[in-house]
């Protein structure tokens, strides 16, 4: 489940290009810097409402709103009739699909998002590809660094498989929701339709369809009066 076609749709993106070869498709974020170098024809064609800060390098497409306090730094290629939420934060090599909501206080750097993207609300998108329609809930972060040194590695067939990457998020694939303050360690990959439930510590390959959730228990106990 790692080619790109496994994971993405691939006509949800004006990008597809970048994928081919890959044999695996972490592969692509290793060319995403030079894809943007050799593709990027810097354009504004969006609309703002209050100010904005956007960089030389960077193509935004009609009919997409970059709302007060966002700072594009590029290269980027933000697609058509996305929303840019305030403050929402778009450091180097990033590519944005159409109809994409960038959400307020979120932070994308070294990302691809194809079309239909939610990513709403207070979320940090590192080295990453967001399929057609994937969805991160509030407070989501894809974690892209491991806590001691290497590269991030992904299991297969039981064994682990050096990714060559230092800095890897996730692979979430089409239509995969993620719930609120959920954590996706480096090196995830979600299936087409996974769900991974609110405030789960994910590690690993979630397959197509399947659901990832914490089973820890509720303790509920008696209030018991204070005095005053």
């Amino acid at each position: 489940m790692f080619k790109p076609s496994d994971l993405f749709d691939l006509s949800q993106t004006e990008h597809a290009a970048l994928f081919d070869g890959c044999e695996f498709a972490w592969e692509a974020l290793k060319r995403l810097e030079d894809y943007l170098e050799a593709t990027i024809r810097p354009a504004l064609r969006n609309r703002c409402q209050g100010t904005a800060w956007i960089g030389e390098r960077v193509f935004i497409g009609e009919g997409t709103v970059v709302e007060d306090g966002v700072m594009i730094k590029g290269p980027a290629i933000i697609g058509r009739n996305c929303q840019i939420r305030h403050n929402a934060y778009l450091r180097e090599h990033v590519i944005v699909g159409d109809d994409c909501v960038l959400g307020n206080s979120c932070e994308f750097k070294h990302a691809v998002l194809l079309n239909r993207c939610q990513v709403p609300h207070f979320n940090y998108v590192g080295d990453s590809i967001l399929g057609h329609r994937a969805h991160l809930g509030a407070g989501t972060v894809l974690s892209n660094v491991k806590v001691v040194p290497g590269n991030v590695t992904v299991e297969i067939d039981g064994k682990p498989l050096d990714t060559g990457l230092r800095k890897f998020g996730a692979l979430v694939g089409d239509g995969a929701e993620v719930g609120c303050n959920a954590v996706l360690n480096p090196g995830s990959i979600l299936g087409r339709g996974a769900v991974v439930y609110p405030c789960t510590n994910w590690r690993g390959v979630l397959p197509a369809n399947m659901i990832a959730k914490n089973q820890a228990p509720v303790a509920v106990v008696v209030r018991q009066p204070r005095g005053r």
